[in-house]
């Protein structure tokens, strides 16, 4: 829950913050122990799964990044003190992610085609199109549990979301060791077994958010069963912000994919060692996009209450201890890697994974140099997104992530020789430029005059009719709003 007493302080981005990091890191948790059960399975399993899964989440992540924007939604209205505002945001991401989350399951059906065209190894073909065709036909209630999520992450009341998620990572490890080798009356179904729990588990959380939303009617003002209807004027304002951060996240990741996929034409070791060292450098990533998702919280709430200068506050102690936890990981990556490789190890055949885990003690050392800005990039692009500067977000990323990285890396490949290091030398390349361009946006301040909710003023300071009411405008024209000394639109 947000105070207004504690606003800007770091008590109150921790109160936020730490049940999404937890959250966030069980997430991370959660793929740790996937890709280690499948590494003690098959380490072509493990290479597989990843490069399905990856390629599964760059055609999930532009549904996923316009359904996750109505935080943002959620934040600014919950600022503005609009409840019934909120819950018709919620639902119309309901919509939303109902109608996204079936064009993926229509994927489903072509998975094998799809992983024919790649042209990995036929044996991990086999592996790729089952695992990528179970996560597709989970597209619904993976989506509706994103969408769900944000009416308690965007309210500030995160705990809820950390019980979920910490529920779901249980039902999951549970599964996949039962699904993978095959106990408790469960066939042995390795990958395809690794995805059913995946999805499984995220049913289970659509449920349990689908009872506590219910369970929030006429609790401060937010009666979740009225305003369902479909708000055609809402909806498209939502995908007007949302889609670009949705994009945003597809240029992104299908980025990486290209690059993985490129990677596994070298051979499997290097295809696993790669999908192993992304792993690791998730235990660092995932949580820090915890801390975002509060980043973005907070300044979407600040910029409904009309105070963005105390948003500037928080971004700046969030930024601070982004880094330093991102340093602390570099630290591990480059001075004791063994300390988090072996849990890969413990079930694997020695002399196979060997090869395995020296190429990632070597891939870890870039991972290392651009994680500090990956931390930059984590936080203020959360920050500017949550007061609705979506746009620049989409063009820097996809600008930075194909110029810098795709491209040189296809180029190599084609007139030349795959080279791992060069390619890992473009990704560190394209997450520095990412994380240095993100914090000159935020410093220039242009978000300061942004928001993605009706222009009213704050109900708090001054009465509503007072202030002209305008519907996806860009920028409060003039100040209206006088607080501590600091004149904020």
């Amino acid at each position: 829950m947000i105070t207004k007493s504690d606003a800007g302080s770091f008590r109150e981005l921790g109160r936020v913050a730490l049940p999404l990091i937890l959250s966030s890191g069980s997430i991370s948790l959660m793929h740790v122990i996937d890709r280690m059960y499948l590494t003690w399975f098959d380490t072509a399993a493990v290479g597989a799964a990843f490069q399905a899964g990856v390629l599964f989440w760059t055609l999930y992540s532009l549904l996923l990044g316009t359904v996750m924007y109505v935080n943002t939604f959620v934040a600014q209205y919950d600022g503005a003190k609009k409840p019934q505002r909120v819950v018709a945001a919620v639902w119309q991401g309901i919509y939303l992610a109902i109608i996204g989350g079936a064009v993926i399951m229509a994927i489903a059906p072509f998975s094998d085609r799809i992983f024919a065209t790649i042209g990995h190894e036929a044996s991990i073909q086999h592996l790729e199109s089952s695992y990528f065709a179970i996560c597709c036909m989970g597209g619904i209630p993976m989506a509706l549990a994103a969408c769900l999520s944000c009416f308690f992450t965007g309210r500030g009341h995160t705990k809820v979301v950390m019980y979920v998620n910490f529920t779901v990572l249980s039902i999951n490890a549970v599964l996949d060791y039962l699904m993978i080798f095959g106990f408790g009356g469960f066939p042995e179904m390795g990958v395809r077994g690794a995805a059913i729990a995946t999805m499984f588990s995220q049913c289970c959380a659509v449920a349990i958010y689908a009872k506590l939303v219910i369970g929030a009617r006429h609790k401060e003002g937010y009666d979740t069963l009225k305003n369902w209807q479909y708000d055609g004027e809402l909806f498209r304002r939502i995908l007007r912000y949302g889609l670009p951060t949705g994009f945003q996240y597809l240029g992104e990741i299908s980025g990486i994919t290209i690059f993985i996929s490129l990677v596994g034409t070298i051979g499997s070791n290097e295809l696993t060692a790669t999908s192993l060292a992304f792993n690791l450098n998730s235990m660092a990533f995932i949580p820090m996009l915890g801390f975002g998702t509060a980043v973005m919280t907070l300044v979407g709430r600040r910029i409904g209450e009309g105070r963005p200068e105390m948003a500037v506050r928080t971004t700046w102690i969030a930024a601070a201890f982004c880094c330093a936890y991102m340093l602390f990981f570099s630290a591990i990556y480059l001075f004791q890697p063994d300390a988090i490789i072996w849990i890969y190890s413990i079930g694997s055949d020695p002399e196979k994974f060997a090869p395995i885990r020296d190429l990632i003690v070597l891939l870890l050392k870039f991972v290392a140099v651009y994680s500090f800005f990956d931390g930059l990039a984590i936080i203020f692009s959360s920050a500017i997104r949550g007061a609705g500067d979506t746009r620049f977000a989409l063009i820097f990323t996809i600008a930075d992530a194909w110029i810098l990285m795709v491209i040189p890396v296809v180029v190599v490949w084609k007139f030349y020789e795959p080279n791992l290091l060069l390619g890992w030398a473009a990704v560190a390349v394209y997450i520095m430029v990412l994380g240095l361009g993100f914090f000159w946006r935020f410093h220039k301040g242009a978000w300061k005059s942004m928001r993605v909710i009706e222009h009213t003023a704050n109900v708090e300071t001054e009465p509503v009719e007072n202030v002209p009411h305008l519907l996806d405008g860009d920028v409060l024209p003039v100040p209206v709003v006088e607080s501590a000394g600091e004149v904020t639109p």
